[in-house]
């Protein structure tokens, strides 16, 4: 039973979908409350962290998990201010970071997010290499205030900041910067996990990601605190190892398309073995990362969406 629980958080938590899982499971999931800076907390249960403002004002919360934690979600809340939740902001629209808007959203918070992510979540997805179709959400998940390029929440004496970094890890990623406090919840465009899973399909590309990492970086100072959409709490370092990771990997099957190799041929020589034990152990093996990586080179257009969508030359708190 174990194993099956840890093999069904897995798939819920990287699959990307409404996993189902049985209640008495997720009544085994502990939520973990860690202070970041003054006002503002991490949680950790199943699914994405979730990134927390809470002070005299009420409650902000970034991404919310899946509905069967709501309850543990909202206790773990309560123990750090007994306030309500005013609002929820997603980060993007896979079911591990948004799966509890309808709860919150039947509790009075008001769920905000980009465009895409509503546009994903009204008319539902489909990643086709996982085999995983997700049909269109209930009305009560759905954000009722989007954005296009930015929105800001001013409450608890911070700014937080949602800026929309487009084609990273899917067309409708925000990064939240909380520019008082110096933390930043980088959603799945930053992960702890190994190779990150782009959801090509849906808009993500590694080049967007390489692009919107590097441009977060130069937006905030050298010590502020990185919340990763999975895993422990970061710093500007970790970041920039994850980028460097994403750019050498790259880099070394962009030559080998340049060569005229197939992935297939590239899976075979292993040109990522050197990364395989410390990377290609989690969600995304090695040759997945290969695909997204050669889906990359042959068909990106290197981020140039991103440079075009006029965030130069900025901070959070512009």
């Amino acid at each position: 039973m174990r194993r099956l629980l840890v093999l069904c958080l897995l798939l819920a938590t990287f699959a990307l979908g409404y996993c189902a899982l049985a209640q008495d499971d997720m009544s085994k999931v502990e939520i973990k409350v860690q202070k970041v800076a003054d006002g503002v907390y991490m949680l950790q249960g199943a699914g994405g962290n979730i990134g927390v403002s809470a002070g005299e004002d009420g409650i902000v919360i970034i991404d919310d998990e899946f509905a069967p934690l709501a309850p543990k979600i909202q206790a773990a809340l309560k123990g750090i201010e007994d306030k309500p939740v005013r609002f929820v902001i997603n980060t993007h629209y896979h079911g591990d970071h948004t799966g509890g808007n309808a709860e919150f959203a039947r509790g009075g918070s008001t769920v905000i997010a980009q465009e895409n992510v509503r546009k994903r979540l009204a008319e539902g997805s489909t990643i086709s290499a996982m085999k995983r179709t997700t049909p269109p959400a209930p009305k009560e998940a759905l954000p009722i205030i989007t954005f296009n390029d930015r929105a800001t929440v001013h409450l608890n004496g911070e700014d937080i900041r949602a800026i929309h970094f487009p084609n990273g890890h899917t067309d409708g990623d925000a990064v939240i910067f909380f520019p008082k406090a110096n933390v930043v919840h980088m959603g799945d465009d930053f992960v702890t996990y190994g190779f990150p899973f782009v959801d090509v399909e849906n808009g993500g590309s590694v080049s967007g990601m390489i692009a919107g990492d590097e441009k977060v970086l130069s937006m905030v100072p050298a010590d502020a605190k990185f919340i990763p959409g999975h895993g422990n709490l970061c710093t500007a370092d970790d970041v920039r190892k994850f980028i460097a990771l994403l750019k050498d990997t790259r880099a070394i099957v962009a030559a080998d398309v340049k060569k005229g190799m197939t992935a297939a041929q590239m899976k075979e020589k292993k040109v990522l073995d050197a990364y395989d034990k410390q990377y290609g152990q989690g969600f995304i093996k090695t040759n997945d990362w290969i695909d997204a990586l050669y889906d990359d080179v042959t068909h990106s257009k290197e981020g140039a969406h991103y440079h075009n969508h006029g965030h130069a030359n900025e901070k959070p708190g512009n």
